[in-house]
C-alpha cells in the first residue's frame, strides 16, 4: 500500500470514528421558565456638579417560577454623566463611551426575590444646579414574556449641596 493511500485511509477512519465537527453533541439550551421580571424605579441620591452617585437598577421576579435563563440589566445613563466603574456585579461592562452599562445575572433568581445592579456615575462639573438628568433601566430575558414592565426611567437631581445622612 502506498504512503499516500495509507494517509487517506487514516484520514477517512478519523472522520468516521470522530464524526464531523458539526455532529458533535452540544449542551441543550436552558429551558425558559415562566417568570415575570419587573424593573422598579429607584432614584439615586442627589448629587452636586462634578460629584458622583450610585444608580440602583432593581429587578424583581414576580414568579411563578425561578428564572431558568440569564437576565441582562442595561443601564442607559443620562446625558452629561459617565460610568465610573466598581460595578456590582463586578463583571458589568460599560460601553466604549461609558454611557451604557450591561450587567448579566445568571439563571436561578427565585420567585419573590430581586437582583440589583449597582452603577456608580460621575456628573459633569458644568451641569447647572437645579437640573434633573434622566436615564433608564431595562431588563431582558427569554423567561420574561411580559415586556411592558421591563423598562423604567430614573432621575438624578443636581443640587448645590448634598444633605448629610
Amino acid at each position: 500500500m502506498s504512503a499516500r493511500r495509507a494517509a487517506v485511509m487514516v484520514g477517512v477512519a478519523t472522520v468516521l470514528v470522530a464524526g464531523p465537527a458539526w455532529a458533535v453533541p452540544q449542551p441543550a439550551p436552558a429551558v425558559p421558565s415562566h417568570s415575570e421580571l419587573e424593573v422598579l424605579r429607584i432614584d439615586p441620591d442627589d448629587v452636586v456638579p462634578g460629584g458622583s452617585t450610585t444608580l440602583h437598577a432593581y429587578v424583581a421576579n414576580l414568579g411563578p417560577d425561578t428564572t431558568g435563563s440569564a437576565m441582562i440589566i442595561t443601564v442607559d445613563l443620562p446625558p452629561r454623566t459617565q460610568a465610573l466603574g466598581d460595578f456590582y456585579p463586578e463583571d458589568c461592562e460599560p460601553s466604549a463611551n461609558k454611557r451604557h452599562v450591561r450587567c448579566e445575572f445568571p439563571a436561578g433568581l427565585r420567585s419573590g426575590r430581586s437582583a440589583t445592579a449597582l452603577v456608580p456615575i460621575l456628573v459633569d462639573g458644568h451641569v447647572p444646579v437645579g437640573q434633573t438628568l434622566k436615564g433608564s433601566f431595562r431588563v431582558s430575558s427569554p423567561d420574561d414574556r411580559n415586556v411592558s414592565n421591563n423598562r423604567t426611567a430614573f432621575e438624578v437631581k443636581v443640587v448645590d449641596q448634598v444633605p448629610d445622612h
